[in-house]
C-alpha cells in the first residue's frame, strides 16, 4: 500500500521518520544511537541492510511501506546497532549465516512489537514475530531454530545443504523473515531486511573500538536527555547504561558454554540477568573440555591477592567443567612463564604457579606463542588490566578478557568483564 507520503521522495522520507523517531518521548534515550554512522538511500539495496555502523534502505522499498512500517524499519536496523548483533553474533553466522540472520530479528522485532501497541511503528510485511521467542537471547533463539531444521525431513545427501547453501555469499543475505505462523519451512521466508557480516567484519579495529566507545556514550547521552524529560522509558538502555555484573558468574557461564565447541543443540535457557545486561550466555553444558589457557598478565597493577582469588574461581569453573589441561602462561611483552596442570594436578593450581613478569604489555606475544607452540584451547581466559602496548591481539578461540580496574578499556574481540579489586 502506497502512503500519502508518497509525495516525499526517499531521502525526505526516511528523513522524516528518523525526526519522528527521535521526537518520540519513547525513544528518547535511543536518540543518540540513531544519530550514529551514515543513512543512505541506495539504488542497489532490495530492502534495507546495516554494517552495525551504516545503513543503507532501498529507494523502491522505502516508497512502498507506509510512515509507520519506515519507522519500524527504522527502528529494526538500529536496534541491530545497538545492540552489536553483527559482531556479537558472529560465531553463530559462521556455522548457520540463515539462521544467524533470523535469531537476531527474531528477538528486535517482539521488542519494536512490545514497546508499539500504539501503532506509532509497525513492521514491514514478512517481519518474524513468534511469541515462543520471548525472553530468549539471539543464541537460543538459534538454537532452537537449528534443531527445528535438524528435524526437517533431508535430501537425497542427508542435509540440508539447500538452505544452508542460499544465504552464502557477499553477506548481505536476506534474513528469510515470515511472520510466525506463516514460517513453515525453518529460515525460508522473503524477509525484509538484510545483515551485511562481511561489511561489520570489514571495519578494521580501530573502527570497531570507536565504533564501541561511541555506542556506548550514544547511550550515556541518550539517557541523560531522557532522564532531564522524566525518565528513559527503556529499561534495556538502563542495563546496558549500567551492567552490575558478577564477574565470577560471567566466568563460570563462559567456561562452561565456550568450551563445548559448536554443539549449540545442547544449550539451556540462559541466565536472565546477565541477558538484560546485554551478556548473552547460556548455560548447563556438559562436555569434556580438551584444554584451556589462563593468560595472567603480570606487568602492572595485578598483585598476588588479585591473582590468587582470580585462580581459585578459576579452579572452582575447572572442579565443574573438569578439563584435560590448564595452562597459565604469565606474560608482560613476552611470555616469560607456561605452566601445565592436568585434570588431577588441579588442586595445586594455586600454591604450586609461580608467577613471573614484569616490564611492558603487549598481549600479541601471547597469542604469537600459542601459535608458536601449536597451543589450540577451546577457549583463553586473559587477566589483566587493560593498558595495552598494541591492540587486543588476533585470536583463533574465543576469548574473555577480565579487565581489572580500567572500567573504560573494552577488548574488540571476544567478550570483556570489568573486575573491581575490591570486589576480589
Amino acid at each position: 500500500m502506497l502512503n500519502i507520503g508518497k509525495q516525499l521522495n526517499a531521502e525526505e522520507r526516511l528523513s522524516k521518520a528518523i525526526v519522528a523517531v527521535m521526537g518520540s518521548p519513547k525513544y528518547t534515550a535511543l536518540a543518540g544511537v540513531l544519530m550514529l554512522g551514515e543513512k543512505t538511500i541506495d539504488e542497489d539495496v532490495p530492502t534495507a541492510c546495516t554494517n552495525g555502523r551504516d545503513e543503507k534502505y532501498g529507494r523502491a522499498f522505502v516508497d512502498e511501506l507506509t510512515d509507520a512500517e519506515l519507522r519500524g524499519l527504522l527502528l529494526h536496523e538500529n536496534y541491530h546497532k545497538l545492540y552489536s548483533h553483527l559482531t556479537t553474533w558472529r560465531h553463530l553466522y559462521d556455522i548457520n549465516p540463515q539462521l544467524a540472520n533470523v535469531a537476531c530479528d527474531y528477538v528486535i522485532n517482539l521488542k519494536i512489537m512490545d514497546d508499539n501497541k500504539d501503532g506509532f511503528a509497525t513492521l514491514p510485511e514478512g517481519g518474524l514475530i513468534d511469541e515462543k521467542y520471548r525472553d530468549m537471547d539471539t543464541a537460543q533463539v538459534f538454537n532452537i531454530l537449528r534443531k527445528e531444521q535438524d528435524e526437517q525431513p533431508t535430501g537425497e545427501d542427508g542435509d540440508n545443504d539447500s538452505q544452508d547453501n542460499e544465504s552464502e555469499g557477499d553477506g548481505e543475505q536476506g534474513d528469510g523473515s515470515t511472520t510466525g505462523s506463516q514460517n513453515t519451512a525453518v529460515g525460508q521466508g522473503t524477509g525484509f531486511d538484510e545483515h551485511d557480516w562481511e561489511g561489520a567484519q570489514s571495519l578494521s579495529t580501530e573502527e570497531k573500538r570507536e565504533l564501541a566507545r561511541d555506542i556506548d556514550e550514544a547511550i550515556r547521552q541518550g539517557a541523560l536527555a531522557a532522564g532531564k524529560m522524566g525518565g528513559t522509558g527503556n529499561r534495556d538502555l538502563d542495563a546496558l547504561l549500567q551492567p552490575q555484573v558478577d564477574w565470577r558468574e560471567v566466568l563460570r557461564e563462559f567456561v562452561q558454554t565456550t568450551c563445548a565447541g559448536s554443539d549449540y543443540s545442547t544449550y539451556s535457557r540462559p541466565n536472565r540477568r546477565l541477558m538484560s545486561q546485554g551478556i548473552y550466555m547460556p548455560s548447563g553444558i556438559s562436555e569434556q573440555v580438551e584444554e584451556l589457557v589462563i593468560a595472567i598478565d603480570t606487568s602492572g597493577s595485578i598483585g598476588q591477592s588479585e591473582l590468587t582469588e582470580f585462580l581459585s574461581e578459576v579452579k572452582g569453573v575447572c572442579d565443574t567443567v573438569k578439563p584435560n589441561k590448564v595452562r597459565l602462561l604469565y606474560w608482560g611483552c613476552s611470555v616469560v612463564g607456561d605452566e601445565s596442570y592436568d585434570m588431577h594436578e588441579l588442586e595445586q593450581l594455586t600454591t604450586s604457579t609461580k608467577p613471573k613478569g614484569g616490564g611492558g604489555t603487549d598481549v600479541n606475544c601471547v597469542t604469537q606463542y600459542m601459535a608458536k607452540k601449536s597451543i589450540k584451547p577451546q577457549a583463553a581466559i586473559v587477566l589483566t588490566d587493560g593498558y595495552l602496548y598494541d591492540g587486543w591481539g588476533e585470536w583463533t578461540c574465543p576469548v574473555l578478557w577480565t579487565i581489572l580496574d580500567n572500567e573504560h578499556a573494552l577488548a574488540d574481540v571476544g567478550k570483556t568483564v570489568h573486575i573491581k579489586a575490591r570486589d576480589m
